[in-house]
C-alpha cells in the first residue's frame, strides 16, 4: 500500500483538471471501490453538488437530511452499510484548515465487520490530500468553481466570491465561519483575513450601493487594504490608505462601511476600527451583549481622514459576531426589525454549532423573519470562537 505521502504526489503531478479522477483511480485500485463520488457545497452551503460531466452535473444532495450532509456538518466520517448489496458506503468530509470544501462519498465491498479503522483513515487522508490540491488546482481550472453553482450567479456576485479568502478559518486560537446571501447574487457585503504568527487581521465590509457598482467600490477598497497591510503598516494607516483610494475614485460620491480588526493572538487583545461599521455581537458565558464602539466616517466618505483605534479583549469562550445592516435592519411583515428580538434569539438557538455553521444557520433564520420576497439588501454575518493560545507543553 502506498504511503499517503504518495497520495500528495500523484495529485501534485496531475493536470488540475484530472486531480479528482488521478485519486478515484487510487481508491479504486487501492480498496477496490465500487465508487467513489466527489461533492463540492454550493454557493448557499445548501446543496452538494456532484463533479461530473459540466456544466450539468447530476442530482445534487441536500446538505440537511442526507448521509453525505451529516459527515459535511459533523467534518467527521460517516458510514452507511447497505446490507442488500453488501456494500458500505462512507462519507469523509473535504476541508481545508476548517473550510468545508465537500464530501468524498466512497462505496466498498463491506467486510464481516464493516469498515475497518485503518481503512477509514487512509480513505480521510486521501480526502484532506483532495482537499488542498483542489484549492491549488482552482488557479488554473473551473472545473471545481462550476461544480459548485446550483444555478449562475450575477456578474457582481462572480466579483465578490473570487474576492473573498474562503468561508471559513480554523487554528488553535480561533474558529471563523462566514456567510452571504443572497448567494447568487451578492453585491456589496464582504469580509477579508488574514493569519500571522501572533496576529489575526480581520475586516467585514458593507458598500454602498447595488451590482456591478457595489462590487467594484468593495473590490477596490478591499485590495487597498490588503495593500497597506501587506506593505506591514499600522491598521490606522491601513483605514487612511484604503479611505483615500476609495475617495480619490469616488470623490466622496460612494463610499464604504468597514470594521478593521487585529487580534493579538497570545493575550487575546483586539485593536479596531469602526469606520461606518456593521454591528458586533458578543456572546460570553450565555449573556448576549452589542459592543459599543465610537463610529468613525466610512471610507471615502471625506478627504484626509483620520483613524483612531479602540481596544478590547476577548476570553477564551468568547463568540463574536459581525451583522452587516441586511440581517440587523431586515423588516419582518409586520414592520419588527430583525435586531429587536429575532437576532438575540437566533445568537442563543446556535450557540452550541461550530463557527463554520452559524452564519448559515442564522441567514436561514432571517428567511424566515423577513418571509417571502426578495431581500431589501444583501446580508453577511460572520461568527468568530475565541479560543485563547493553548498553553506550551
Amino acid at each position: 500500500m502506498e504511503r499517503p505521502s504518495a497520495v500528495d504526489r500523484f495529485l501534485r503531478e496531475a493536470a488540475p483538471h484530472e486531480i479528482f479522477d488521478v485519486l478515484r483511480a487510487l481508491i479504486e485500485r487501492r480498496h477496490h471501490a465500487v465508487t467513489v463520488e466527489l461533492l463540492m457545497a454550493d454557493y448557499a452551503m445548501t446543496k452538494l453538488q456532484p463533479v461530473g460531466v459540466l456544466p450539468r452535473t447530476r442530482t445534487p444532495v441536500p446538505v440537511h437530511d442526507s448521509a453525505a450532509g451529516r459527515a459535511f456538518g459533523t467534518q467527521e466520517p460517516h458510514c452507511v452499510q447497505d446490507g442488500s448489496a453488501s456494500t458500505v458506503t462512507v462519507h469523509l468530509p473535504v476541508s481545508v484548515r476548517g473550510d468545508r470544501l465537500g464530501v468524498l462519498s466512497v462505496t466498498l465491498p463491506a467486510g464481516e465487520d464493516g469498515l475497518r479503522e485503518d481503512a477509514r483513515d487512509d480513505l480521510q487522508q486521501c480526502a484532506d490530500a483532495l482537499a488542498h490540491a483542489i484549492v491549488v488546482a482552482e488557479r488554473d481550472t473551473d472545473l471545481f468553481l462550476q461544480a459548485r453553482r446550483a444555478e449562475r450567479l450575477t456578474l457582481a456576485a462572480e466579483m465578490q466570491w473570487q474576492l473573498l479568502p474562503g468561508r471559513a478559518s480554523a487554528r488553535p486560537e480561533y474558529s471563523i465561519g462566514a456567510q452571504l446571501e443572497p448567494a447568487y447574487a451578492i453585491f456589496g457585503d464582504c469580509f477579508d483575513w488574514s493569519t500571522s504568527a501572533d496576529d489575526l487581521t480581520l475586516t467585514v465590509s458593507n458598500g454602498m450601493g447595488e451590482g456591478i457598482d457595489a462590487a467594484l467600490l468593495t473590490n477596490l477598497a478591499v485590495n487597498a487594504l490588503r495593500n497597506a497591510r501587506r506593505a506591514g503598516l499600522s491598521l490606522a494607516d491601513q483605514a487612511f490608505l484604503a479611505d483615500q483610494a476609495v475617495y480619490g475614485q469616488h470623490q466622496g460620491r460612494q463610499f464604504l462601511s468597514t470594521l478593521l480588526l487585529r487580534f493579538h493572538l497570545p493575550t487575546g487583545n483586539v485593536e479596531i476600527i469602526d469606520a461606518g461599521s456593521p454591528r458586533i455581537w458578543r456572546l460570553r458565558r450565555e449573556v448576549i451583549e452589542p459592543i459599543e464602539l465610537e463610529a468613525q466616517m466610512p471610507l471615502g466618505m471625506f478627504e484626509d481622514t483620520s483613524y483612531r483605534s479602540q481596544h478590547f479583549t476577548v476570553e477564551p469562550g468568547d463568540r463574536l459576531l459581525f451583522i452587516s445592516d441586511g440581517v440587523y435592519d431586515a423588516l419582518s411583515p409586520s414592520g419588527e426589525k430583525y435586531s429587536l428580538h429575532a437576532l438575540a434569539r437566533a445568537i442563543t438557538s446556535t450557540r452550541l454549532l461550530p463557527a463554520s455553521q452559524v452564519p448559515r444557520t442564522m441567514l436561514q433564520e432571517l428567511l424566515g423573519h423577513r418571509g417571502a420576497g426578495p431581500a431589501a439588501d444583501d446580508s453577511l454575518v460572520v461568527c468568530l470562537d475565541w479560543h485563547g493560545r493553548p498553553a506550551a507543553d
